[in-house]
């Protein structure tokens, strides 16, 4: 399962900044006004090829503002869930009294706690920690996560400390894990039940009755899978009630842990924000996906092809996946979930030996060469497969960290149509090849500069 660190503190200690330091990302709202997040933020973030789950929660403090005693009940509940607390300090500040308090919580909730002392640019290490030691979270973490300095060292502490060992956390299934995501009231439950044979999840017209996810065993024609239907993801405005926020949480996990995902959207309400939003969560994870449009029955011919043309246009980022028009309810078309579900998961793991991938490369470059960068031709030189789910590639060759966005997009389609994949794509990694006359050359400008 996906470890879960949570970035928690009181307002204006630069949680939000590290949040997107951590993460890569610009998605965390961030000013010099205390206050800014009042709400949660999730992101991924990835050490040593040992991906993490970042919460990024609302500042904690007194305040008589409505929002204040939310976050704190949130805060409370998800302190009972997650792996990992950073207390954010400010270094700038030193201990005030909401610091004391927060830090007074965290004892009380057990929780592992690493206490990071942000905004420390341009004071002594050891100076700009040693006050906060008196909080007893054993020995603080520098940071200043404006401009970096200290962030390798905080990862590799979170590493070794408390994920020394990749299995610890890894409980993937034995059997195929396939994931029903979607927005509260899309028909997950429904389609669950529906390939269960029975009642296995609350179904009901209320959005957001499922609070958790949901795991059933089930066999379709001699193949077992492990069916997972996770909580209606909403827009964060609309998520009041701390358990429900939580499930955001759950639902990120299950992605995690799947091997296909279904992404379940309502025909009758057409595609929302919040659903390329989950379609873009399950991308970054490099998941599977077969794209789901529920609640087909009754709809007119003219709103059909609106909706799905408006679905093709809005998840054009997602590699080409099998897209299905479906009734939970009366059950219409919902026996070929399943195969379309076993057709991803196939591209998720295939394997492809290494000179069918080099045939298919030079394919490629002879259709479109890649460009030229400072007058020199990049060259492609070979390719070979690293991994799976999602399917991973290395290409090796000169100068290929200078390729173009463009043509590593065009790289990943052409392989991909090659190999017939559904509802995933490769993933891509280029390995610059060694220069043999490098290092001749380097002796030679040394000898020259020694002569001279």
């Amino acid at each position: 399962m996906l470890p879960v660190i949570a970035l928690i503190g009181r307002p204006n200690v630069g949680k939000s900044t590290l949040f997107n330091r951590l993460t890569q990302t610009q998605n965390a709202l961030v000013d010099d006004q205390p206050g800014v997040t009042r709400d949660r933020q999730y992101g991924y973030c990835r050490h040593a090829e040992r991906p993490f789950l970042v919460v990024d929660t609302g500042g904690l403090a007194q305040s008589e503002e409505e929002y204040s005693s939310d976050i704190q009940a949130y805060v409370e509940h998800l302190l009972t869930e997650v792996d990992v607390v950073l207390f954010v300090v400010n270094g700038q500040d030193g201990i005030l009294t909401p610091d004391r308090e927060i830090s007074q919580m965290l004892r009380i909730s057990g929780s592992d706690v690493t206490l990071v002392v942000n905004k420390t640019e341009g004071v002594d290490p050891y100076l700009a920690v040693s006050d906060f030691e008196e909080l007893g979270h054993g020995k603080p973490v520098s940071i200043s996560a404006r401009r970096g300095n200290g962030i390798p060292k905080l990862l590799k502490l979170i590493q070794t400390e408390y994920f020394p060992e990749e299995g610890q956390y890894e409980e993937y299934n034995q059997l195929p894990g396939i994931a029903i995501v979607g927005r509260p009231n899309v028909g997950k439950s429904t389609i669950l039940n529906q390939l269960a044979g029975e009642k296995r999840s609350i179904v009901s017209g209320i959005a957001g009755t499922t609070r958790d996810c949901v795991r059933s065993r089930i066999n379709v024609d001699g193949n077992e899978f492990e069916l997972i239907d996770t909580a209606g993801i909403r827009k964060k405005a609309q998520v009041q009630q701390r358990i429900e926020k939580f499930s955001v949480v759950k639902t990120l996990q299950a992605i995690e842990i799947s091997q296909v995902v279904l992404l379940v959207i309502d025909a009758n309400v057409g595609i929302q924000t919040q659903d390329i939003t989950i379609a873009g969560m399950v991308n970054e994870l490099g998941r599977s996906v077969v794209v789901v449009l529920n609640k087909w029955d009754g709809l007119s011919k003219h709103w059909k092809k609106s909706i799905v043309q408006e679905v093709n246009d809005r998840l054009s980022f997602l590699p080409d996946y099998d897209r299905l028009q479906i009734s939970a309810l009366y059950g219409t078309h919902v026996d070929q979930l399943i195969p379309a579900a076993l057709r991803a998961r196939k591209s998720a793991f295939i394997k492809i030996s290494t000179s069918s991938l080099n045939r298919v490369l030079n394919d490629a470059v002879s259709i479109t060469p890649p460009p030229s960068h400072r007058n020199r031709q990049i060259k492609l030189k070979y390719v070979h497969q690293a991994g799976s789910n999602p399917p991973q590639i290395v290409i090796h060759g000169n100068q290929v960290d200078k390729l173009p966005e463009s043509y590593r997009r065009y790289l990943s389609r052409f392989l991909a149509k090659a190999y017939c994949l559904r509802g995933t794509s490769f993933r891509i990694k280029f390995q610059v090849s060694d220069n043999p006359y490098q290092a001749r050359a380097s002796k030679s400008r040394g000898a020259n500069r020694r002569s001279k």
